[in-house]
């Protein structure tokens, strides 16, 4: 999105319009070893996309930029084709083109209402100039926008807080390079470059300094300066370019400036309002993602759905707790500071922590849980069982950070938890993940499914069925597991980033008349997973249900008494492949069935996991997950489940371009890649998002990576593609990805890799079935 903004600036330049571009390049330095790391993460992944760059000496950041001094330097990045704007001239000049388009630019006209119909389409847009009619309506309010959504009815939720943002400008400096590249020392916090013969400097202090919404003015003006806020900033500029303290200040500059809960921008269609739109929260680097944005909004606006996976900036990614202002404010002490910020694996939040919370958190902290956030949702990360906390204290205090790029200091506890699921019986939590009930009174919400969902979901009651829905395109809106509890009584399992964008994806699908009631029962339940070859045995003595394979088949569910609970939903399932199964237990019994599960458990050996372990166990298995492996562009016969694609059961969402490519033949293929000559102990580890080769093209990047403990390698997922010489995709075969050799390039290394279709470590007992009762087979 960003190099579609820089060739939109080239182009209008070229065209003689103004849009103030200036190709002087953009200098990165880095002071640590872990952050030239991460730039050397960084430069595989730009020139795999064809973006020039180059990694730096200290000298050679000195060569290009003699302004810097290299104390405390590692080195650096280059990229040359990177440069500035003046978004004063863009913003005319957009405006210019527009109006010659016959667009209406109309100043000084200030929203009052949102206007939508009964339905929650959008209808118009009520001015202090009166009413607009409109079938769309974009919010690009910048630090306005949350407040322009509580105009319409329903209320739409946008999740964006101002912070004060410093920057400085100088008086003209003698001899300043006009050609000066932009520096960014992000260890520092700060950036400074050149502008009509001055320095423009700013950047963005670890400790943000939120604004008080009661103090903000009606319009954009300045707010009063704060030097004892900027210092930190201030104080890192001179230590690394001495020069500056010869040179005068003309003005410290401070503005509010939105950011979202998670520092990334904030676009697409409302859930709450059909055909609202929102474009915000681009955290002051407005004018590098001006043009990407448009062009993506518009795009979505024309064809109803985006082209191109863009989950990270989904509006859809947030629910109701990240639009509440006092959370907004607590993590905006955080949040602009993320920008700069060294991203390490797994990168985790300290504020705004320990809001949803399933009745066992207490009980986990105790066993030794560290902590990772979803949907605001925490879940276990891995276990320490030697540094378990006391129950007396809810205070977030074991964050699962991973502050490496190398062998994480988890890894021991993760195997312990890995082998526990492999050789004995572990206990996951698996609360956050979205849970959905979906009914009707007649056959509605069947027919509603069949179209949703590429799988056959006419299944019989109490059976379970894995299931995409696809977009038009073929590509995975979502991906879940489907219970059929009664002839048209369905519970939909789900992952825990779904929980939003599934109930708008289902709803928007609803005839207005429609009788199918969607239910969002997430909170409801407590989910606990318990997996591994002893799983069966601990089951069977907390019921007096059966719980052999014949009895309770894989890919089934039982509502059951478990100890002295009832009402218990038992799934035969685990999402990882191994023995197991989930129990959904209303939250009132969720402690007695803890409890009982570690009690009885504890002759099995029984230990906790966590989801550091769970991904392990399915990056072993070759299992995708939505949203790390899978996406909105990847369809099921990219990705090995074209068995899950039931052409012959009517029409479906996406059914048109999934015949389509099977008859053309796939051109993207989703692999299973076994690291070879990787040190565990020294070498960078894989992450997610490395370029993978065959020879010296890149044919794709990884997803989901881990060290497989049954392997004893380094194992990576993920897609690639075959590509002639000219670099058009051709049809990937099996021979293709058989009989080659990749490389992975890690950390600036290249590593081969052995690729696999299927998973190695797959055995009978994957699909629920144990040797004695295969052997009766």
């Amino acid at each position: 999105m960003c190099q579609y903004s820089i060739g939109l600036y080239k182009d209008l330049e070229n065209r003689g319009l103004s849009t103030g571009w200036k190709g002087c390049g953009s200098l990165l330095l880095a002071r640590t070893k872990d952050r030239m790391i991460s730039f050397k993460r960084l430069a595989a992944s730009a020139e795999a996309m064809n973006i020039e760059c180059e990694l730096l000496t200290p000298q050679g950041a000195a060569k290009i930029s003699p302004i810097i001094s290299t104390e405390d330097l590692e080195g650096g990045l280059w990229i040359p084709g990177d440069g500035v704007g003046d978004p004063y001239k863009c913003c005319l000049t957009l405006a210019t083109e527009a109006k010659n388009l016959g667009v209406k630019v109309i100043e000084g006209c200030s929203v009052q209402r949102v206007l939508t119909d009964d339905h929650h389409q959008l209808k118009g847009v009520e001015t202090n100039l009166g009413v607009i009619s409109c079938d769309y309506f974009v919010n690009s309010g910048g630090w306005w926008a949350r407040h322009i959504g509580r105009l319409s009815q329903p209320k739409v939720k946008v999740p964006l807080y101002p912070c004060e943002h410093h920057f400085l400008h100088t008086l003209p400096v003698k001899d300043i390079d006009p050609q000066m590249p932009v520096i960014r020392d992000y260890d520092g916090h700060f950036y400074i470059r050149e502008n009509q013969g001055r320095y423009l400097a700013g950047g963005f202090e670890p400790i943000s300094k939120p604004l008080d919404l009661k103090e903000l003015p009606g319009s954009f003006k300045p707010l009063p300066e704060d030097w004892d806020q900027f210092y930190v900033l201030l104080e890192q500029m001179l230590f690394r370019i001495p020069s500056l303290a010869e040179v005068e200040v003309d003005r410290l500059c401070n503005g509010p400036e939105s950011f979202t809960p998670d520092c990334k921008w904030i676009m697409g269609e409302a859930p709450e309002v059909k055909n609202y739109f929102v474009a915000s929260g681009m955290k002051s680097i407005g004018i590098e993602a001006a043009g990407g944005i448009g062009k993506l909004t518009s795009d979505w606006i024309v064809s109803g759905e985006p082209a191109t996976d863009i989950w990270d900036l989904d509006i859809r990614r947030f629910i109701g707790l990240h639009n509440n202002l006092m959370f907004l404010k607590a993590r905006m002490r955080e949040v602009p500071g993320m920008h700069y910020r060294l991203k390490y694996p797994f990168t985790e939040f300290e504020t705004g922590r320990c809001l949803r919370m399933s009745p066992i958190y207490p009980r986990l902290k105790i066993a030794g849980a560290f902590f990772s956030q979803n949907m605001g949702y925490e879940k276990p990360a891995y276990f320490d069982p030697d540094t378990g906390a006391s129950a007396d204290t809810l205070e977030c205090d074991r964050i699962a950070h991973t502050h490496t790029f190398h062998k994480p200091p988890w890894f021991n506890n993760v195997w312990s938890e890995y082998m526990a699921c492999r050789e004995r019986v572990g206990l996951l939590d698996y609360s956050s993940f979205t849970k959905l009930e979906l009914w009707s009174p007649g056959c509605e919400v069947v027919n509603l499914l069949q179209y949703l969902c590429s799988n056959d979901v006419d299944i019989p009651i109490g059976c379970i069925t894995h299931t995409g829905m696809q977009n038009k395109w073929g590509g995975y809106e979502n991906d879940c597991s489907l219970v059929r509890l009664g002839e048209n009584f369905y519970m939909l399992i789900g992952p825990t980033d779904q929980q939003m964008r599934c109930q708008t994806w289902i709803k928007r699908h609803l005839p207005m008349d429609s009788p199918v009631v969607v239910a969002d029962v997430t909170s409801m339940y407590t989910a606990i997973c318990v997996m591994g070859p002893r799983a069966r045995d601990l089951m069977t003595e907390l019921t007096d249900s059966s719980m052999t394979s014949r009895d309770f088949p894989f890919f089934t569910c039982k509502i059951m008494d478990i100890g002295l609970a009832s009402g218990i939903k038992v799934m035969n399932l685990t999402h990882t492949g191994e023995l197991g199964w989930v129990l959904y237990i209303p939250n009132e019994y969720a402690l007695h069935v803890y409890d009982l599960l570690v009690d009885v458990g504890a002759k099995y050996e029984i230990k906790h996991v966590g989801y550091y372990a769970m991904r392990t166990l399915r990056i072993e298995k070759f299992y995708a997950f939505w949203g790390k492996d899978m996406d909105t562009t990847t369809t099921p016969l990219e990705c090995g489940r074209g068995f899950r694609v039931k052409f012959d059961k009517g029409d479906f969402i996406g059914k048109d371009a999934l015949l389509k490519q099977k008859k053309d033949g796939v051109k993207r293929r989703y692999i299973q890649l076994v690291l070879e000559d990787h040190d565990l102990h020294n070498d960078v580890w894989p992450w997610g998002g490395e370029p993978i080769y065959l020879g010296n093209k890149c044919i794709g990047l990884t997803t989901t990576t881990g060290y497989g403990f049954t392997m004893g390698k380094q194992v990576c997922l993920g897609f690639i593609q075959n590509l002639d010489s000219s670099g058009n995709p051709q049809i990937v075969t099996n021979d293709y990805i058989l009989k080659n050799t990749f490389h992975i390039v890690i950390g600036g290394k290249f590593f081969p890799a052995k690729a696999n279709i299927h998973s190695p470590t797959l055995s009978f007992i994957e699909y629920g079935y144990d040797s004695a009762y295969m052997a009766t087979r």
